[in-house]
């Protein structure tokens, strides 16, 4: 990215749009598609989705932050991805639309309710 390209500044409201459309355009038929074909080589192995389904929900993306002025390429991704970070603390759609296109190419995370460590868990119900 050259210094004569500037990246627009990330509003709620362009963050909203930007990740809609993002979820539309990842269930068109073609996407799901490539999506699912990714899904059924990667089972749940987190280093595989993020290989084979973490670049085309990026690349979905990319195509799409284009059409909002956001330069081509990978420093703008970044770039888009850290605004959007900073607009998910104060914005709680924000956070669960983004929340929604991660879960796209992140497995499932299981969250125990206990305070105690798994191995804790283990040496109290032996």
């Amino acid at each position: 990215m050259s210094k004569s390209e500037t990246i627009p500044i990330l509003t709620v409201d362009t963050a909203r749009e930007i990740l809609n459309k993002t979820l539309e355009e990842l269930q068109s038929t073609e996407n799901v598609q490539k999506l699912e074909e990714a899904r059924d080589n990667v089972g749940n192995e987190m280093l595989k989705m993020m290989q084979f389904l973490f670049p085309i929900v990026m690349q979905i993306q990319m195509e799409i932050i284009r059409e909002f002025g956001y330069p081509e390429g990978r420093d703008a991704i970044i770039k888009f991805t850290q605004m959007l970070r900073c607009l998910e603390r104060e914005d709680a759609e924000v956070a669960r639309l983004h929340s929604l296109v991660k879960s796209y190419y992140l497995p499932p995370v299981t969250v125990h309710t206990t305070n105690e460590s798994p191995a804790e868990e283990r040496a109290t119900s032996s």
